[in-house]
């Protein structure tokens, strides 16, 4: 039997990388599935390849940093599907490469407003169709980035800091009406977002030398994690934060 069967979940960052991989799974696995995201293109190419054979899928084109796109975006889903089960907060952007001293308040913004408010947008958008189904999941994607140090990484590390306390503080707040969160922290995956570090060997090999499994990531496999948190087999677990990063926080 299909896990995701007769739910609705709506992908934030659908469009690419580990939001088009969650995307995919949660159809196969019966679920109907709405994917947002800032390119159009890229919404209608993940649609046309799930295929209207494997289940049912629409696109929402927006940003998460807008919040009347947020509950457009919910609205949208109730009028298709006529309810909201699952949210997956994956819309995500990086930044990397710098440290603190060299940073601008108009990057900090930015990334804090996508990674962090973006996530309190969706949900509070969300939350409203959760509480009157008595039941929700909620799965907040974060980063090993939030668990130990990283270079260059500090207005990234500090949104995805800030994400996991917050899911810890929605999975309190909401836990007597039905409503799940967790969140899951991957480690370094194959996805666009790392592509420059793929394609560029001599910068990558000494970062995979902290992955007792020494590769990247495949965003398929953070997909099948965020889908048991997503069914009800995760039906007693709240709070969590589940790391996937080929053991690289185990050193």
């Amino acid at each position: 039997m299909s896990r995701l069967a007769g739910k609705v979940a709506l992908v934030t960052g659908g469009n690419a990388g580990i939001g088009e991989a969650i995307a995919k799974t949660f159809v196969r696995e019966g679920a109907a599935v709405a994917i947002t995201g800032r390119r159009p293109e890229e919404l209608d190419r993940v649609v046309r390849e799930i295929g209207p054979h494997i289940g049912r899928v629409i696109a929402i084109a927006g940003s998460v940093t807008d919040d009347g796109h947020a509950r457009a975006a919910v609205a949208r889903v109730i009028q298709q599907f006529g309810v909201l089960d699952i949210l997956i907060n994956n819309a995500g952007i990086g930044e990397f490469g710098r440290r603190l001293h060299e940073l601008d308040d108009a990057t900090w913004a930015r990334v804090l407003d996508i990674n962090l408010t973006g996530v309190f947008r969706m949900t509070r958008a969300a939350v409203p169709e959760m509480l009157k189904r008595g039941r929700g999941a909620i799965v907040n994607i974060s980063s090993i980035a939030s668990l130990v140090g990283i270079p260059c990484l500090s207005v990234y590390a500090a949104s995805k800091g800030a994400l996991d306390a917050l899911t810890r503080t929605i999975a309190i707040d909401y836990a007597k009406d039905g409503i799940r969160c967790n969140v899951v922290n991957p480690g370094l995956i194959a996805t666009p977002m790392a592509a420059p570090l793929m394609a560029n060997p001599e910068q990558l090999d000494p970062i995979l030398a902290h992955y007792p499994i020494r590769r990247l990531g495949k965003p398929e496999e953070v997909a099948d994690m965020v889908l048991y948190l997503a069914s009800d087999e995760a039906a007693w677990v709240t709070g969590g934060t589940f790391t996937i990063d080929g053991g690289m926080t185990v050193w």
